[in-house]
């Protein structure tokens, strides 16, 4: 079974989703047939590096709310982190591009690393307030996992895996996906958003058995019109 998640570094839901995505799998027996894969999404590239705004100004102004509101949502987003495990830091958080992150997280794929370098990279994002658009950041963060930093930094200062990420962001738009998390299993079947882990579980049970079922034989010919042997012996013939 293969599960390939389009996903954004700046998504909270993302993180929250790979988490409960995580869960399920450790309850689903044939977990160790399931090969997932990150793709690329930004949810806005337009994004800048940097911005004299924290994260509840921001969500402000996008959704025409009051910063109390904002930090009201943002706090129901930080609940629901912390209820699979991750503490969210959104005073600390610094918003930013993502691209170069995109990018770095499909070099990691190259040399077998890219759900340690997902991972890193969320974690790195919403509980450690770091700069995800910084070379000098990334690349530590890429050493970390068990990336060359020199190798990294030099894909991070040419344009090496743009074309990846971009491709990776149609493919999406041709599939339809306009929101992240998305999730798409064997290429026939999506699930949308951060669904709580019975979903995901109830979800790949079904797809599992959908698509390993074995439909049993329908015989054609009348009951005893032909003689067969068995392992306990041949039919003899009677009249």
């Amino acid at each position: 079974m293969k599960i390939e998640i389009w996903s954004d570094f700046a998504c909270p839901f993302c993180y929250i989703g790979k988490r409960r995505l995580e869960i399920a799998l450790n309850n689903f027996p044939h977990k160790d047939n399931v090969k997932i894969i990150y793709k690329s999404f930004e949810l806005d590239p337009n994004t800048s590096l940097s911005t004299d705004k924290n994260i509840h100004e921001i969500i402000a102004g996008k959704y025409g709310m009051s910063v109390e509101e904002a930090q009201q949502a943002n706090q129901n987003i930080i609940d629901q982190a912390k209820e699979v495990g991750l503490n969210y830091d959104f005073e600390n958080l610094k918003p930013t591009n993502t691209f170069s992150a995109h990018r770095l997280a499909k070099f990691a794929e190259t040399k077998g690393l890219l759900a340690e370098m997902t991972e890193r990279l969320l974690q790195a994002y919403f509980i450690e307030g770091k700069i995800i658009s910084d070379h000098d950041t990334l690349a530590e963060l890429a050493s970390e996992v068990g990336l060359d930093k020199e190798e990294v930094v030099d894909v991070l200062g040419s344009n090496q895996y743009s074309e990846i990420v971009r491709g990776e962001e149609r493919e999406a738009s041709s599939l339809g996906v306009q929101g992240v998390p998305f999730f798409v299993i064997n290429r026939k079947y999506a699930v949308s958003g951060a669904q709580h882990p019975k979903v995901f579980l109830d979800t790949l049970n079904k797809i599992w058995e959908e698509e390993n079922k074995k439909s049993p034989l329908q015989t054609l010919t009348p009951d005893n019109s032909g003689t067969t042997c068995s392992t306990d012996g041949c039919e003899i013939p009677r009249k």
